[in-house]
């Protein structure tokens, strides 16, 4: 080989490692693509080892740079393809990023939409179709009903149904409607809230104690439950809350008569007795029935998941505020299912702290009114004859046992008599005197164990005991069937608690007599008993009168005279001193 042709050569190996060089360099991010990779071999630009080149070196020089120069730019463009790719690939990751990210903000904004999950349709699934015959009634029947009813609908939606005036309408099989048999028609409460409930919206029933509300959220909660496919229905599905052991005890009962049918098992825990037994009932239940302390027990140690359970019923929401329950039961209703929920409440009254769990947990709610209560005050039943008379202390046991002996005579002899006195000492007092005198009583009151208050309270169902001696854990929601009278040794401590214990009689369409004991111990209530007694045209002795018609304001069960209600309180207004 001649001198030049080796030199050329090494030109071109030289070329070749100044290439190998720059892919290295810009590997390594030291050199910029699209840059020259002259600074990187300086020496092939004039010289080689073997001194000055010639002409024609110099032109091999020049066309191995062209062919390094051909060769960066080859590397550079490969170099940005590669990271455009890797752009585009960046940029579909983030395209695929924001689609996710605009999933859960769409499904998160349709959960804020309807409220914890209830969507505008038919939150369970279901939908309710009105009866054919139902539709052809004419219209001035239905006006009617709703009139002599004094039935009041209140949809946010506008979408009004007819109420459900025979249990003909209602669209259950005849094995859920076999418990009506002993009933002529449904009550107002019944009618106004199936066909709501059926639809799977959230209802309000503000109705009297005594109205028929059990089987009012009892109907639909089986019958949503008995729609699901049988691979859907593991778990609790329904969660009813109520403020005592006896209501808790009677919803039972009664659902547990709708879910037999059906194939729905209903379970009932409360407190005051061994967990350990209750737990044994719990596996397959589909509906728990439950105060709100034992269920918010078993939830806590895991006994019982709430998470799918999407019909939610509070019964006498303003009693269980009332006692203190609030945190317990929004604890209770945050644990069931988040979305897919029918959220109910039942009350007698509808105060601000009502109102503010219903707004915070419920969506677009119908409110349903029975009565000329669109307030929601509370009122005592109009078909009970209220009794009142005022006496001293020493008075009341021998006016206690001339009732007695007026009331369980002739053919009234079997009729039931619920007493009601305030304290547990007191309850236990009044039935040992009653016994010793030949009257067959029982009792039920707190210091009674569970087994004994619910022999008593069945016997009294029963009718094997004519006389029942209670304070109010008996005041609340209990339906004992022909309840004649209701005496109240001792007034309770408010007025709300008053129009419940006489609610106890006078249930279902019947006529009740109620007949108080009233003394100056009690005279700051006399103002409230007064205004109750005039809403539902009852007469006011005048003795009651002379203690004044000043309504003292109301006290809260838990923190007595110390609570304060801060709902109607005016807002603070800023001073700002110069």
């Amino acid at each position: 080989m001649s001198k030049r042709s080796l030199e050329d050569s090494e030109a071109v190996d030289v070329s070749k490692e100044a290439r190998r060089e720059a892919k290295r360099l810009k590997k390594g991010g030291k050199i910029k693509s699209g840059e020259t990779s002259a600074r990187a071999q300086p020496d092939l630009v004039a010289t080689t080892d073997s001194g000055p080149l010639s002409k024609e070196e110099r032109r091999a020089s020049k066309k191995a740079k062209k062919e390094a120069a051909k060769a960066d730019l080859a590397e550079s463009a490969a170099t940005s393809t590669a990271a455009a790719s890797e752009d585009t690939e960046a940029d579909a990751k983030a395209a695929r990023k924001a689609a996710r990210k605009a999933a859960k903000v769409e499904q998160a904004s349709e959960a804020t939409s309807t409220s914890n999950g209830h969507s505008s349709e038919a939150s369970n699934g279901l939908a309710y179709n009105q009866d054919p015959a139902l539709s052809a009634l004419p219209q001035a029947e239905i006006d009617t009903f709703v009139a002599e009813k004094q039935l009041a609908i209140e949809d946010p939606k506008k979408q009004l149904y007819r109420p459900i005036t025979n249990f003909k309408y209602l669209p259950v099989d005849e094995a859920q409607r076999a418990p009506f048999a002993k009933f002529e028609s449904p009550t107002p409460i019944q009618a106004a809230c199936w066909p709501y409930l059926l639809a799977g919206r959230d209802v309000v029933g503000v109705a009297e104690t005594g109205s028929g509300k059990t089987l009012a959220f009892g109907v639909p909660c089986i019958r949503f439950i008995a729609s699901l496919p049988k691979s859907q229905r593991n778990g609790i599905k329904a969660c009813i809350v109520s403020p005592t052991r006896e209501l808790a005890m009677q919803i039972y009962e009664q659902l547990v008569k709708q879910g037999e049918s059906a194939g729905v098992k209903v379970t009932c825990v409360y407190g005051g007795t061994v967990k350990d037994e209750q737990r044994k009932t719990l596996k397959g239940t589909h509906v728990i029935v439950a105060t709100p302390g034992r269920l918010n027990d078993f939830v806590q140690e895991g006994s019982i998941d709430l998470s799918g359970a999407r019909y939610v019923v509070l019964d006498e929401a303003d009693r269980m505020l009332d006692k203190g329950f609030e945190d317990e039961v929004r604890k209770i209703i945050s644990a069931t299912a988040p979305s897919g929920r029918q959220t109910l409440m039942f009350t007698a009254t509808w105060p601000p702290s009502v109102r503010e769990l219903a707004d915070t947990f419920m969506s677009e709610p119908v409110k349903v009114t029975i009565g000329d209560n669109a307030s929601g005050e509370l009122r005592a039943n109009t078909r009970i004859v209220q009794e009142v008379e005022v006496m001293t202390q020493f008075d009341k046991q021998n006016r206690l046992l001339e009732l007695l002996k007026q009331y369980q005579s002739g053919k009234n002899k079997n009729d039931r008599i619920l007493v009601f006195c305030l304290y547990k000492k007191e309850a236990t007092r009044v039935e040992e005197t009653i016994r010793r005198r030949g009257f067959n009583v029982a009792g039920i009151h707190g210091d009674l164990n569970q087994q004994k208050r619910t022999e008593s309270l069945a016997a009294f169902k029963a009718g094997s005991v004519p006389v029942l001696v209670a304070t109010d854990v008996a005041a609340r929601g209990l339906d004992i069937p022909a309840v004649k009278h209701v005496i109240n040794v001792t007034f309770p401590l408010t007025v709300e608690d008053y129009v419940h214990r006489i609610g106890r009689t006078g249930r279902a369409g019947q006529d009740g007599h109620a007949y108080t004991m009233f003394t100056d111990a009690e005279k700051g209530l006399a103002g409230a008993l007064i205004n109750v007694l005039k809403s539902a045209n009852q007469s006011v002795p005048e003795e009651l009168m002379k203690f004044g018609t000043t309504v003292k304001k109301k006290g809260h069960d838990a923190y007595g005279a110390f609570y304060k209600d801060t709902g109607d309180m005016k807002k603070a207004t800023k001073i700002t001193f110069d």
